[in-house]
């Protein structure tokens, strides 16, 4: 497999003309029912990713690409279990891994739509929930809308750490650059790694290990980072190497999804929908942890007084280190994970928070787009937010168990988060827009 790997990245690398297709191939057989099983798609995606940030596709484009690829997967998928139904089933393949469809059929009528959002992240069940959802006749309109969505985080998650690295070899990156970045990968890989291997081991303490981590990494990343700005400098050259001016307005309405008077209007909705459901040890957890997070947001800023970018024709004067964007829309984010995956598998719990994550790095990395944070203020927000985060759980499961929330009250909190965040980013772009036509 390493050989064939090997060949398909060289004859690709000579290639580049055909980098683009292979791109939407390999984003489509990935999320083929049965085909992306067997394909080793993680692998193949980073490779190709690598390639393209080398200097042959443009981040947007690689993104597009994957995109619309895993898109045409998912409708493929669904076609095919629409119209074979449950004689999908007696496929040779599938007579010798029953259990393929078997699973995902019961974790689909389980969890519905949500499955082919949180699934998604989830290898083996990845390309099957589509062909399942076809075959159990998910309404087609509801089926797209699901997959336009999921399809984007997907891409995202898969092919932005690879373009990235691509860029990121391309660039004269200033000395220092590659050993502060191996520094810090290693470091967030040994928080993440640990986190899940206890996670999935069913640790009782796995939350306040992933809490305690999360601080001492905080903790070096308070210490060191005057010694980050290679780091810094060289991230922040390769995002502002891809701005385009027609993105700037999406890109600013992004960002105010994290704003303080957004995420204190989400965060008081949220409170008071778990009071009013008397749901007071959920209640206990949430409102601990945003409260505590900002707070000691506001204390850090104000304890290092560090200095914003100079992107800016006007920098903005408040100060940087760490992000509150990025702090309060991964605590706001992280509680709504983890609140989602109380009483399901710790494989699923850990896919919640994969998705309940994946509009947190959005916002944080808004925040470096336009200039306004250093990456390294919006690794730091997200550290402190899951610091608060895991031991504020661990504090709450002390003497028992969180237990999942009712269906029926998620079905109030999901739309009631989402129309407050979406309703205050919209009108404060408007005031904004307001403000500026005057």
């Amino acid at each position: 497999m390493s050989a064939w790997l090997d060949n398909l990245t060289t004859w690709l690398g000579g290639h580049p003309q055909w980098l683009g297709l292979a791109i939407f191939l390999i984003a489509l057989l990935e999320c083929l029912a049965l085909v992306g099983i067997l394909l080793p798609g993680v692998v193949l995606l980073f490779s190709v990713a690598l390639l393209a940030g080398s200097g042959v596709l443009g981040l947007w484009q690689t993104l597009a690409l994957a995109y619309a690829g895993a898109v045409c997967g998912d409708l493929l998928s669904y076609t095919l279990g629409r119209h074979f139904k449950h004689n999908i089933g007696r496929l040779p393949i599938l007579r010798r891994h029953p259990q393929w469809v078997l699973h995902a059929e019961l974790y689909f009528q389980r969890y519905g739509v949500a499955s082919l959002l949180v699934g998604r992240f989830i290898g083996p069940l990845r390309p099957m929930l589509p062909m399942v959802a076809g075959m159990l006749d998910m309404p087609l309109l509801r089926f797209v809308l699901v997959s336009l969505v999921a399809a984007a985080g997907w891409a995202v998650a898969y092919l932005l750490p690879g373009w990235a690295t691509g860029a990121a070899l391309r660039l004269p990156m200033a000395e220092g650059f590659w050993s502060e970045a191996a520094l810090l990968l290693a470091g967030i890989g040994v928080v993440l790694l640990a986190t899940i291997h206890a996670s999935l081991a069913e640790k009782p303490r796995a939350s306040l290990l992933g809490g305690g981590l999360s601080l001492l990494m905080l903790l070096a990343m308070v210490i060191g980072w005057p010694h980050l700005d290679a780091l810094d400098q060289g991230l922040m050259s390769l995002v502002q190497e891809q701005r385009q001016a027609h993105l700037d307005k999406w890109i600013g309405t992004l960002t105010r999804l994290g704003d303080f008077h957004t995420q204190l209007t989400a965060a008081i909705v949220l409170c008071a929908l778990l009071l009013l459901a008397r749901r007071w040890r959920h209640l206990r957890f949430a409102g601990s942890t945003l409260l505590l997070t900002a707070l000691s947001n506001t204390a850090l800023k104000h304890g290092f007084a560090r200095a914003r970018p100079d992107v800016l024709s006007e920098p903005l004067t408040s100060f940087s280190f760490p992000s509150g964007h990025s702090s309060a829309a991964f605590a706001f984010f992280l509680v709504l994970g983890m609140l989602a995956g109380r009483g399901q598998s710790a494989r699923l719990r850990l896919a919640w928070l994969v998705v309940a994550s994946l509009p947190a790095v959005a916002i944080a990395l808004s925040r470096v787009y336009l200039g306004v944070h250093w990456p390294s203020d919006i690794i730091a927000g997200a550290l402190l937010a899951s610091t608060v985060c895991g031991l504020s759980l661990a504090l709450c499961q002390r003497q028992q168990p969180l237990l999942a929330l009712p269906a029926r009250l998620w079905w109030i909190v999901l739309p009631a988060c989402l129309a407050v965040l979406g309703g205050m980013a919209t009108w404060q772009l408007s005031t904004a827009l307001l403000r500026y036509a005057y």
